[in-house]
């Protein structure tokens, strides 16, 4: 149910995983920011926006050109948009940020809502019990390694990425759910290592609440859901946070606008 409200609010969306084949979700996303997110005080996107980024020349893409169109539209209708890079769009850079008006945020980010410190991540290092998806993550971050796939040509980025999707969906089917659910530690130590504030992330696409105890401290983590059988976002007010899901625009066949 999508919920409009007068209070000051700030919203989380994340893991989108948009792409010219996923026109529900592409316009479940139109009406969202021309409708509900022009409410808010900002927009905070924790990450995997698109299903895959092969560098900011992507933008040469009617589909790419579109999305930040549709965000830049919102920004300079005075709703700030901050990004945080995910595991399938960390390439994303100043060009895609200069053009959608986002602002883009190190992971991890402490910002202060409304009195509540709130951490936010995009939530794959939690994972760290996934061994294999971590050497994976240290390998494509190693600036040395973006540099030579950037200097590849165009169509050979996009198929390796279509690669590493297809490999990294087989993978997920063979592993242990656990393996890819946050591990507990991880998070504790997160909360420790920023003053036991409130976190949001997204990635493990299992929306909730958790209550944590970490130190004493009473913590609060709420996950973010994805958007492959429909929107969903978190709003966040003075009176604490709520997870809301939005009708989805047309059928998963239905034409996009941004197609």
């Amino acid at each position: 149910m999508q919920v409009r409200s007068s209070i000051p609010h700030t919203l989380f969306i994340s893991d989108l995983h948009l792409s010219p084949d996923t026109p529900a979700a592409t316009d479940t996303l139109l009406n969202f920011l021309r409708t509900t997110a022009k409410a808010a005080d900002a927009l905070y996107v924790l990450g995997d926006l698109f299903e895959y980024w092969i560098g900011d020349e992507g933008l040469a893409q009617p589909f790419a050109k579109a999305v930040a169109q549709v965000f830049r539209a919102l920004a300079d209708s005075g709703v700030p948009v901050y990004f945080m890079h995910g595991n399938r769009d960390f390439l994303l850079g100043g060009q895609f940020a200069l053009a959608s008006g986002m602002k883009l945020l190190n992971d991890p980010t402490v910002v202060d809502l409304y009195g509540t410190p709130t951490l936010l991540m995009h939530g794959d290092t939690l994972c760290s019990d996934d061994v294999e998806y971590q050497k994976f993550r240290a390998m494509v971050r190693n600036p040395a390694w973006q540099q030579a796939f950037l200097a590849k040509p165009l169509d050979e980025r996009v198929r390796m990425a279509r690669e590493v999707r297809g490999k990294s969906e087989q993978a997920k089917q063979i592993k242990d759910m656990t393996i890819m659910d946050v591990t507990p530690a991880t998070v504790d130590e997160a909360f420790r290592a920023h003053q036991y504030a409130r976190l949001i992330h997204g990635h493990t696409h299992r929306p909730a609440r958790h209550e944590h105890r970490v130190d004493g401290h009473g913590c609060e983590r709420w996950v973010l859901a994805d958007w492959y059988d429909h929107g969903s976002y978190l709003q966040c007010d003075a009176g604490g946070c709520r997870l809301q899901q939005l009708e989805q625009a047309r059928s998963a066949t239905g034409p996009s606008e941004l197609r």
